[in-house]
């Protein structure tokens, strides 16, 4: 799998630019703030649907302009394909010349692993950051995944104004019964592809961290689900239905997962250096693209933004090493290297590439 064109429009700092990649490492480097990391956020629109950094759809068009435009051509094994995203007072998405109404119908035509200097926040920060690294790849590779977290969230909202209903004007609280039902379906069936994936990361993270720490380190995954059981999940909250009613907010679900990392038996977060949680990123992301292969029997595309000034040498040499046939687009501030791999630079410089 791979992209062969991209077309970008009034594109944040681009007016008009059409940039043509190779299957290999496709590298743009520059001084900040020159645009190298839009290229990264316009692949990740097509795939997904929508910006990793933007919260709102008109933060990503040009300021002189009130319509954009990001236009991709790939292939894969066996077939190739375009996607065309516009955007404006409206987002229009379009695959193969046709338009489509669903984010689920876009989700997984071309899979992408993304790593940025912000994904040390991954293992560091807070749990909803875990929840979107797994709702990334697992949409991708799920069709029902998605929708099936999208109707999730929507009943929980839902539920989260009927609880302020009920605190401000007395509504009879029995009616969540209703909400609960829906919230627990949905609910099982997003943890049941949630340990699956877990499951399949833990199977390839603890073989190539110890290829990457020369076995020194062994990684282990926990994942922590309060939504195992249906009838266990009803209970637990019909039980803090009162609490939910003070808060306004429903203080269980699978909306509030996570999962922990332990390095030699201890948790990361809490106890690891800098060095190994770079190292167990890396592990984490590079499981990502073996459990893309398995599934679908083809390499995803991997977008590294400002890849290298996270890691050292020895991290970086090890990491190129296992990304075997993908095809890579890296961004950084200086032209770089690499030695034994195929690979292109591009110079991006106030919104142009050369």
């Amino acid at each position: 799998m791979w992209i062969n064109n991209i077309k970008i429009n009034n594109f944040r700092n681009y007016i008009k630019e059409e940039i043509n990649l190779n299957k290999n490492i496709n590298i743009f480097y520059g001084e900040n703030a020159q645009g190298k990391t839009n290229i990264i956020e316009s692949i990740f629109l097509c795939g997904m649907g929508k910006s990793f950094r933007a919260k709102k759809d008109e933060e990503m068009i040009n300021f002189n302009a009130e319509n954009a435009l990001v236009e991709i051509e790939f292939q894969k094994s066996d077939r190739d394909g375009k996607i065309k995203i516009e955007l404006g007072n409206k987002k229009n998405i379009y695959l193969n010349g046709i338009k489509i109404k669903k984010l689920s119908e876009l989700v997984g035509n071309i899979n992408l692993v993304i790593f940025t200097p912000d994904d040390i926040n991954i293992l560091k920060g807070s749990p909803q950051n875990r929840r979107r690294f797994l709702d990334i790849m697992i949409s991708q590779l799920r069709p029902n995944y998605l929708n099936c977290l999208s109707l999730y969230l929507k009943t929980l909202e839902q539920r989260n104004n009927y609880l302020r209903q009920i605190k401000e004007n007395n509504k009879d609280e029995n009616m969540l019964d209703i909400w609960d039902e829906k919230l627990a379906d949905y609910a099982i069936s997003i943890y049941k592809y949630r340990k699956e994936f877990i499951e399949k990361i833990q199977e390839k993270i603890i073989k190539i961290h110890k290829e990457i720490t020369n076995n020194k380190e062994e990684i282990k995954i926990e994942y922590l689900s309060m939504c195992k059981d249906k009838q266990e999940f009803l209970n637990a909250l019909k039980e803090r239905r009162k609490l939910d009613i003070i808060k306004g907010f429903t203080t269980r679900g699978i909306h509030r997962d996570d999962f922990n990392i332990f390095i030699n038996g201890k948790e990361i977060d809490i106890y690891g250096s800098q060095g190994q949680n770079r190292t167990a990123m890396l592990s984490l992301k590079l499981s990502e693209v073996k459990v893309v292969y398995d599934e679908i029997g083809e390499e995803p595309i991997l977008l590294l933004d400002d890849f290298m000034s996270e890691l050292d040498s020895v991290r970086r040499k090890s990491f190129l090493e296992n990304i075997g046939d993908t095809q890579v687009i890296i961004t950084c501030t200086e032209k770089i290297t690499l030695e034994n791999l195929k690979n292109i630079s591009y110079n991006v410089k106030s919104g142009k590439v050369s």
